[in-house]
């Protein structure tokens, strides 16, 4: 003996011994969504727990050619909205009997790195959150038969599956709360207009102040960066003629547009100047921030992430591209309009 303990590994077939039943019964009790009687499973689990057996889920993605893992590719996590979408993915993907695999990417090249990394892993499906796929990336997954599907980010061409908020109406809508507070000085520090978020909720902005008439004191790039949305508000608001109200392409972002405005500049959310973002985080709700803002209804848009993705896995189902409208949500950091109803 070398001092090292050995141990034999747990087969199924030890497994379906000590149930008395077949190996394949065993099979069905750890397939998900497959068939098997309550006495059946009880007898297996029973064993198993007995035996230590836990299947080997490799070797059964490369018999049966599903490995029932979703691959995950998200751009960043600073901003909450995303480790809450995917805490929801995860716990839907897992009530369906898959698992998620979670990759990190920037918008650049390295998107179309890890989707490569994630098709040599044989996940069933990727969604992407917060990273564009090009037309050549999703052609190479839909030739290796691995359905994509993009949440909270869409293409104006292509057929790729996506779910998003409606994010030109709830901009829209944000537009017409803070004309109708009879604001007039209204500028937006959008989101990262490279993104169709940023560019949906731009337009949307736009549309709706013209409805009352009105145009944009400014639009700036806030990259959905907080530093890159504090600089600009820091700019537009140390001068005499500034905007009395602001619409932020996100909360993330405008968490520091408050502070700043509040902390650095000594001026007062709402009395001088409306701060409206998008997404409603916790923290929006916080008595810190009281952030009015459009919600993105996040449980709707993950089950419909889940729903659509899980339709082309299982059944081939045609790509879906869904908007989920969202409720403005006001609150005090944002001057309210007499009598006005969103």
């Amino acid at each position: 003996m070398d001092g090292r303990l050995m141990v034999d590994k747990v087969t199924s077939s030890d497994v379906a011994r000590r149930a008395g039943v077949s190996q394949s019964a065993v099979s069905r009790v750890f397939t998900p969504g497959a068939s098997a009687s309550a006495t059946t499973r009880n007898k297996v689990m029973k064993a198993a727990e007995d035996l230590g057996y836990r299947p080997n889920t490799l070797a059964r993605a490369m018999i049966t050619g599903k490995s029932r893992v979703i691959g995950v590719v998200v751009a960043y996590l600073e901003n909450q909205f995303y480790p809450m979408a995917l805490e929801y993915l995860d716990r839907a993907l897992k009530e369906r009997g898959y698992h998620i695999l979670l990759f990190m990417a920037k918008n650049d090249d390295s998107v179309g790195q890890i989707v490569e990394e994630l098709m040599s892993y044989q996940v069933d499906g990727i969604i992407t959150a917060s990273v564009d796929m090009s037309n050549d990336i999703a052609k190479r997954c839909d030739d290796a038969g691995i359905p994509v599907i993009m949440f909270n980010r869409g293409q104006e061409t292509g057929d790729l599956a996506q779910v998003t908020s409606d994010n030109v109406e709830g901009a829209r809508a944000v537009a017409h709360f803070l004309a109708s507070a009879g604001h007039k000085k209204i500028a937006h520090i959008s989101g990262w207009q490279d993104s169709s978020t940023g560019l949906e909720r731009m337009r949307g902005f736009v549309e709706g102040l013209k409805e009352h008439d009105l145009a944009p004191f400014t639009v700036e790039d806030g990259k959905y960066n907080q530093q890159e949305a504090s600089a600009i508000a820091r700019k537009l608001c140390s001068v005499a003629n500034r905007p009395d109200a602001i619409f932020v392409g996100n909360d993330h972002m405008a968490f520091a547009v408050m502070d700043t405005l509040r902390f650095e500049l000594g001026l007062s959310v709402p009395n001088d100047v409306s701060i409206v973002g998008y997404d409603d985080v916790p923290i929006a709700a916080w008595p810190a921030y009281d952030l009015t803002t459009i919600r993105q209804p996040i449980n709707k848009m993950v089950t419909a992430t889940v729903d659509v993705l899980l339709a082309r896995i299982e059944r081939g189902a045609a790509s879906e591209r869904i908007q989920i409208p969202g409720p403005l949500k006001i609150r005090g950091s944002a001057r309210k309009p007499k009598g006005f109803t969103p």
